[in-house]
């Protein structure tokens, strides 16, 4: 399968930071609040939920499918020697089921709202309100008003948010020289400092928006496990090599790599996984600390991480512009002039991008 390169196709791909930037453009100052709703999963309402669907014109059939799945639930309990009585569940929709976050995103759907210059992004119970102006202090004012609003919209629906979890952060560029903003920001009597480090759908962020920390908690990870799992192989004994390689490629490679599909790990991310990789082939391989590093990836038939992390970047690249608008929210925020298989987004100027592309491939 061809499509644009690969270069092309990621600077154009919408990022977390990919707005962060295009505000700071104009030489604005950019600040995020992220909330969190508190216990949403437990909040939600049932009959305003399928009063919802049905102002939506949801089929009668689904809304009724919906109503029986959050109503009257129990649970047994199953062990040997249990009565097998059934209990009632407190909690309106489970969070175990597959259906419950898009019933929940359905339910807080009266939350979001347009942000002039700026922009409201929500993962499930998880917001973020980001702003524009030409000074910090007036983010803080933007913000607060902002989550006046949503706080009013979210008691109309019986939602409030988690204090405990509330966090704010400044963003910077590279080469901004003026001291770090300390302005916070007050919420229902709270005060709110701005964090160096910010942890969102476990991507770490930092105010330069640099990859660098989010590797490094993933590399400390990664060694926590690597320590644990290496017990299980000791020199000459142990599991086999086939069977390191497996627990290489199932378990170190995701909890190392995680977050490459978006952000691109550093030179100085880069060294310290590389070294920690190499430690991975040689105990995969059984091979002396004097075998040259060059060989290693052969020898453990275990690719370099950069070459990884590109892998899963163009996955990624691959998912996003191939999926359907309506489906992805991240395929709907692609420009119109972005060379696609849809005949309605695609111009016929670009379509020599997709050149040898077709709906089967």
């Amino acid at each position: 399968m061809r499509l644009a390169p690969w270069t092309q196709l990621r600077r154009r791909l919408p990022r977390p930071s990919h707005e962060i930037k295009t505000l700071q453009r104009p030489r604005l100052e950019v600040t995020t609040l992220f909330l969190d709703i508190k216990a949403g999963f437990d909040n939600l309402n049932p009959s305003t939920l399928r009063a919802r669907l049905l102002a939506a014109h949801v089929p009668s059939y689904m809304v009724d499918w919906v109503s029986s799945f959050l109503s009257e639930r129990t649970c047994t309990l199953v062990f040997q020697g249990s009565p097998n009585l059934s209990a009632p569940v407190s909690v309106v929709t489970p969070q175990g089921s597959p259906i419950s976050p898009l019933h929940f995103l359905l339910y807080v759907a009266p939350l979001h709202m347009w942000v002039p210059k700026g922009l409201m992004v929500s993962y499930v119970d998880d917001f973020s309100i980001t702003v524009a102006s030409s000074s910090y202090r007036s983010n803080i004012r933007r913000l607060q008003e902002l989550f006046s609003s949503i706080s009013a919209r979210g008691r109309d629906i019986g939602v409030s948010f988690s204090v405990p979890k509330t966090e704010l952060i400044h963003w910077r560029t590279l080469s901004q020289k003026t001291p770090h903003s300390t302005a916070p920001i007050e919420l229902e009597g709270h005060l709110f400092h701005p964090a160096g480090v910010v942890r969102w759908l476990g991507y770490w962020f930092t105010p330069a928006l640099s990859p660098t920390h989010h590797f490094r908690h993933r590399l400390s990870l990664a060694k926590a496990i690597f320590s644990f799992v290496k017990r299980l192989s000791t020199p000459g004994a142990g599991v086999r090599p086939f069977l390191c390689h497996r627990i290489a490629t199932a378990l170190l490679y995701p909890i190392l790599t995680c977050g490459a599909d978006l952000l691109t790990p550093t030179y100085t991310a880069l060294r310290g996984m590389n070294s920690f990789w190499h430690r991975v082939q040689r105990w995969t391989t059984n091979s002396l600390f004097s075998t040259p590093t060059s060989i290693l990836a052969r020898e453990a038939c275990l690719p370099p991480i950069i070459s990884y992390c590109r892998y899963r970047s163009r996955l990624a690249a691959l998912r996003i512009a191939c999926a359907s608008p309506y489906a992805n929210p991240a395929s709907a925020r692609l420009p119109e002039s972005f060379p696609s298989l849809s005949s309605f987004r695609a111009q016929d100027s670009s379509r020599h991008l997709t050149k040898g592309v077709t709906n089967g491939d």
